[in-house]
């Protein structure tokens, strides 16, 4: 192995913020249980939601907070506890997304965007519905929701519905969309692993379980990350990054010169599907971790398959050209010199 590597996977997760790892480490020593009632546990507990509000306040939310241990149990929550009789999900979300509704109507994506006719046509069948998509897709960077775009979430309450925007891709990055549900996870964001939020409108349009979280999710809350996920809310400005949103871009049009740059749609400044122009995805894996980089080939829930990225087969990418498709991700303690340095690297494999 390379003495000195270079990691380019930061949509699977991305190094802990100086300041969130000095939080987590502070909030160690409050140790109670958040929900005992004697004066530890309510310290604790005074703790828990005063990163509760940081959390609201870092990203401009005014309705409910769940804390969950990340991402996957958030999107859980919103899909299987909302009061509503159908699931209709984006042919190109997440995983996560389709182990929780499995029996979810897919919506088809097409320009890289969920079609207004057929967002419609599918709230307009019997039963009201929620309906899950990603705010930035995790394997291609393409933007399916944003701030500036009000049409999913007006259509879908328009038709009595909930939209449910998976942000973990874009929190802290990008403003939040328009929605009735929001999920993000701290550890793509620079905050610690076993923490993520569920940003609900509010709670009465969700079941309650039982448990934690007044009622909506069950286990002992995590303080430490609580407060460190509150912690790199506040930290992250994608403004004070290493790289320039310039840079980056410029990264990108260099993997396209020896390979295809994958854009199926509008797209985020960090995250880049690129297809070589020969070598499978694995064999460049392979090449590029030899040569020390780190790099996927789609999310890391579901790199370890061969089979052609069900994503990418979503946004309508050639099956042949997604399996020669990889994934690179830059994140805050990315430097341009690292990039300089694959981009030589990813031309030399492919030339």
């Amino acid at each position: 192995m390379p003495s000195k590597r270079t990691y380019l996977d930061h949509a699977a997760t991305t190094p802990m913020l100086p300041e969130a790892r000095d939080a987590w480490l502070e909030a160690a020593a409050i140790w109670a249980n958040p929900s005992s009632p004697h004066a530890e546990g309510r310290a604790a507990r005074a703790a828990l939601e005063n990163a509760r509000e940081r959390v609201r306040g870092a990203l401009g939310w005014n309705g409910e907070v769940i804390f969950t241990s990340g991402a996957s149990e958030a999107l859980t929550i919103g899909l299987t506890r909302a009061k509503a009789q159908r699931r209709l999900v984006s042919a190109v979300e997440h995983d996560a997304v389709f182990r929780a509704a499995p029996d979810a109507e897919e919506l088809p994506v097409r320009n890289g965007e969920v079609g207004e006719e057929n967002l419609k046509e599918a709230l307009a069948r019997p039963g009201s519905a929620v309906v899950a998509i990603q705010s930035v897709n995790s394997e291609t960077g393409t933007h399916l929701l944003t701030s500036d775009c009000d049409f999913p979430a007006q259509a879908v309450r328009a038709a009595g519905g909930l939209l449910l925007a998976d942000c973990s891709q874009s929190a802290a990055k990008y403003p939040l969309p328009e929605a009735d549900m929001i999920v993000i996870s701290a550890h793509k964001l620079g905050g610690p692993v076993g923490i993520g939020a569920l940003l609900v409108r509010d709670f009465s349009i969700l079941e309650p379980s039982g448990g934690q979280e007044r009622g909506y999710r069950a286990g002992t809350e995590n303080l430490p990350g609580a407060m460190a996920f509150a912690t790199a809310l506040e930290a992250m400005n994608m403004d004070s990054w290493a790289t320039t949103a310039e840079e980056r871009l410029g990264f990108r049009d260099a993997l396209g010169r020896y390979g295809q740059v994958l854009c199926p749609g509008p797209q985020c400044s960090h995250i880049f599907a690129v297809a070589a122009p020969k070598l499978s995805a694995n064999a460049m894996l392979v090449r590029m971790d030899a040569l020390g980089f780190a790099i996927s080939a789609g999310s890391a829930c579901s790199s370890g398959t061969l089979k052609p990225s069900r994503v990418l087969q979503g946004f309508g990418i050639d099956p042949d050209l997604a399996r020669r498709t990889v994934r690179i991700s830059v994140g805050w303690s990315t430097k341009p010199e690292e990039l300089d340095a694959f981009a030589e690297a990813w031309g030399q494999v492919n030339a």
